[in-house]
């Protein structure tokens, strides 16, 4: 589907979230580190994911693949006793954590190494992992500081100093790789570490297959000469993907969110608390989430540690009553797109009113939108966000692009029709 037009609906019924893409990326490299066969199970076989596996077989380790009834994937992977460089180029596809996760560990390999990818991939920063090459006298040749990006060198222990107001991915990429060195390292956060919970579930997955990460503050330290080992493990429903269910509820549904771990340590669970204070019905109930159609009203939202609910929650705001704020948000401009522009110009378009700030967003609710055509600037939380906001326009929304949502939720479109969606192509 590459463009699509829905016929504004109301969605009811029950949803099963898919697994968490971050999940997915941490327990595949994992074990693709450890030694012996791991098994991984409940995972999407999103491109961003196919791109990790694809990665971790470039350095040595094996894959198999097997679909089960659900429609999710057993993995079985089998770590390379020792990183080897079993192909020199990597195609990271659009995936940002394939990259910035893969390329420390590349260098374990010693060999000469190439990094690609595509789409805004090929201009997202790196510049964090350059200054470590430059200190470390690794060798590196960019494209004017953009993918490809070719790598030889010796990664050494030392005492890191990285920003985490850029992109926690950087500290997640060290953090696979630095176990493994002779020496022992510490990383020290320069900044205010925004996306904090990601780095939680980096250490988490690390310590499922028995690496010990210290954590102090905002510095970590790494002891050397330690081994992954093999493990079993089941991924996680994804909130950040739940987050657009949700929000459909509240629009004027019913509707149950299942598979979600409500311990999770996803910072994403924030939507949780966002919708509450925004006047939402929502409920817990195990680990479904349920949400019904509700009255909420705007309010100042921070989203420095949940970045990836900001276009859901575009969505909320421009259909609830008064203003909304989303602050501490810059980052959005240096993803799949330029989130806060995307949001803007396509809610604008509809219908809305949306007025867009270097690092934020002021929103101004509307009991409905008109309608009209869109595209989804070739991001799937676009994509994603536009369907859903759908629900509350007076005429069709034409969606361009709407492929987009295979990049990490492929089943989209599906499980909108199946809750009583209306999607024409």
């Amino acid at each position: 589907m590459d463009t699509i037009k829905i016929l504004p609906s109301v969605l009811n019924g029950k949803v099963k979230i898919p697994p968490s893409k971050s999940m997915s990326h941490r327990a595949i490299i994992c074990a693709a580190l450890a030694h012996e066969e791991s098994l991984i199970t409940h995972v999407s076989l999103s491109d961003d994911i196919l791109a990790t596996l694809e990665g971790v077989e470039a350095l040595g380790a094996k894959v198999n693949k097997r679909m089960d009834d659900d429609k999710t994937y057993s993995i079985r992977i089998e770590g390379a006793k020792k990183i080897i460089c079993k192909k020199n180029k990597i195609d990271c596809k659009e995936s940002g954590s394939t990259l910035r996760f893969l390329i420390p560990i590349g260098i374990l390999t010693k060999d000469e190494m190439t990094f690609t990818g595509r789409g805004k991939l090929m201009e997202r920063p790196l510049h964090e992992y350059y200054k470590i090459f430059e200190k470390q006298d690794i060798k590196y040749d960019t494209d004017n500081g953009k993918l490809p990006l070719t790598i030889k060198g010796n990664l050494k222990g030392d005492i890191f100093k990285v920003r985490g107001d850029v992109s926690s991915q950087f500290i997640t990429g060290l953090l696979f790789a630095l176990p493994l060195l002779k020496e022992d390292s510490k990383i020290i956060v320069t900044t205010s570490l925004e996306s904090k919970s990601y780095i939680d579930l980096t250490i988490q997955m690390m310590s499922q297959f028995g690496v010990d990460i210290k954590k102090d503050k905002k510095d970590y330290w790494i002891q050397g000469n330690q081994e992954f080992k093999p493990s079993t493990y089941k991924v996680e429903g994804d909130f950040s993907q739940g987050a657009f269910f949700m929000v459909a509820g509240i629009l004027g549904g019913n509707i149950r969110c299942m598979d979600l771990l409500i311990d999770s340590l996803q910072g994403d669970k924030a939507i949780i608390d966002i919708i509450k204070k925004m006047g939402g019905e929502i409920f817990v109930e195990g680990n479904d989430i349920v949400t019904k159609a509700s009255k909420t009203h705007g309010i100042t939202i921070d989203v420095s540690q949940c970045p990836d609910l900001v276009p859901a929650i575009c969505v909320l705001a421009s259909l609830s009553k008064g203003t909304t704020k989303i602050v501490n948000a810059k980052r959005l401009r240096i993803k799949e797109s330029d989130r806060l522009k995307a949001m803007a110009t396509e809610l604008n378009k509809l219908g809305g009113c949306v007025k867009e700030f270097e690092d934020g967003l002021e929103i101004v609710g509307k009991e409905s939108l008109i309608g009209g055509e869109v595209d989804s600037w070739n991001d799937h939380r676009i994509a994603m966000a536009l369907g859903i906001v759908s629900i509350r326009c007076k005429h069709p929304v034409v969606i361009k692009n709407s492929h987009a949502v295979k990049k990490s939720y492929p089943e989209f479109w599906e499980d909108f029709k199946r809750l009583g969606g209306k999607i024409h192509e």
